[in-house]
């Protein structure tokens, strides 16, 4: 763990795409800042797991690209501990392809979750940070949503829209006390990890810093972002990236 700090004692925090990987460690971090920590995933066994190794508030299976469900996974949230203070937008899929080999279901489903979860999740908590006069969405987007990819044209259009939705949410929501912003991380994921061995060390020589991150090293940035210290940063986007997007 980080020696940076931060007490989010009496805040309710959701993060979403939290049984593994990053969303797992900024739920982690969470939770050892004293959260009431709520882990959302679409894997309901592996979220439940997750949740209780490190002690959370609770596990939820939920898919995000699924509005009743969203809403629901909220209002559970809500009714347990009175308060809805921080969302995480991290939830994401893969369906690499080229893009003339790119189906429908392939296009629709990576903005479904990606774009679609980022969208439904703030909805649903937008009348809690209204009501509260305070909140904090952080959504993850990526270098490849300024950048493109090669075959990952439906990937990268899901997170330019994220970046999209965070500016024109941080407006829309500055009057209720609630800042909207995103990082842009370069952590070694599972995601990560699919890429072929020889591929992923030339993508490792081009980082200034020469690796890709621990998926723990987001944590302090997001905590960051979702601390009332940083009430007055807003719609912005945070490379949390070991310098590549330089």
């Amino acid at each position: 763990m980080s020696d940076v700090t931060f007490d989010f004692t009496g805040r309710t925090v959701l993060v979403t795409g939290a049984a593994r990987g990053i969303g797992l460690e900024l739920a982690r971090r969470f939770q050892e800042s004293g959260a009431a920590t709520y882990l959302l995933d679409a894997d309901g066994d592996e979220v439940v797991a997750a949740a209780a190794g490190i002690g959370a508030r609770g596990g939820i299976r939920v898919d995000v690209g699924d509005s009743e469900q969203v809403a629901a996974a909220v209002a559970h949230a809500h009714e347990e501990t009175g308060r809805i203070d921080v969302v995480v937008n991290n939830a994401g899929i893969l369906r690499d392809k080229m893009l003339w080999k790119l189906t429908d279901e392939d296009w629709d489903l990576v903005l479904r979750v990606h774009a679609g979860g980022t969208f439904r999740m703030t909805r649903a908590a937008v009348p809690h940070f209204r009501e509260q006069g305070y909140g904090r969405v952080v959504n993850v987007t990526s270098y490849t949503g300024l950048h493109g990819n090669v075959g990952q044209a439906n990937y990268a259009t899901a997170k330019a829209g994220i970046i999209g939705f965070t500016k024109t949410a941080a407006k829309e929501l500055a009057g209720f006390g609630v800042t909207v912003n995103a990082i842009s991380p370069n952590a070694e994921t599972r995601m990560i990890s699919s890429i072929p061995e020889d591929r992923r060390a030339e993508i490792a020589a081009t980082i200034p810093l020469g690796r890709f991150a621990d998926p723990s090293e987001m944590s302090a940035a997001v905590c960051f972002l979702a601390s009332e210290s940083a009430g007055y940063i807003t719609g912005t986007v945070l490379p949390v990236d070991g310098g590549i997007a330089i």
